[in-house]
């Protein structure tokens, strides 16, 4: 795969990367093959002008193979893209902390041939998908421990933290004590 449509921060590294599998363009590959084939029966049975039907089947063969092999997806320390397009580009670049939600999903013949959809739920924007892409779990479960990267995680354990709120209620204790709520408040 060609890195140029990425960029890379000093202290980035890649994580994982992948493509949708060539099965993705199984429909265009069959829809493409029958208007073909029927393309030249019809020109040796019927009539000559039916040839013009073949480079029409073979163009919608061609588009979704295209389709397929020009989108990538990549995942890095710090963001994921995704790339699509075959005539022009689109390149989407989604950074870890904007990623509230991963999950992935594989049908019936995705659980059998080990493909399947990775789902990202973006705040604030489009969700992100790759789809058909092999070991589907897998990529989520890498996903999922970037999402939580320590450089965007809240430091200190839970304990640390209400040591913390216990001192800071300690403080307000100390500086304002208690008053009790129904006695008016005057203005000493």
């Amino acid at each position: 795969m060609s890195d140029s449509w990425w960029y890379q921060h000093d202290d980035e590294r890649v994580v994982w990367k992948g493509r949708p599998r060539l099965s993705a363009a199984l429909p265009d590959i069959i829809v493409g093959t029958a208007i073909s084939v029927f393309a030249l029966v019809g020109a040796v049975s019927v009539d000559l002008w039916l040839l013009a039907g073949v480079p029409i089947g073979v163009a919608v063969l061609s588009w979704g193979l295209l389709r397929v092999r020009r989108t990538q997806y990549l995942l890095t320390t710090r963001a994921v893209w995704a790339k699509r397009g075959v005539l022009g580009r689109t390149v989407r670049r989604v950074h870890v902390d904007k990623i509230q939600n991963t999950s992935f999903s594989q049908s019936v013949t995705g659980s059998f041939f080990g493909y399947g959809k990775v789902s990202v739920e973006v705040a604030g924007g489009r969700d992100l998908e790759f789809r058909r892409v092999d070991n589907p779990k897998n990529v989520q479960t890498t996903l999922a421990e970037y999402m939580g990267n320590e450089e965007y995680a809240i430091p200190g354990s839970r304990e640390q933290w209400e040591s913390v709120l216990s001192l800071v209620r300690e403080i307000r204790a100390t500086v304002a004590p208690t008053r009790d709520d129904s006695e008016p408040v005057t203005g000493e």
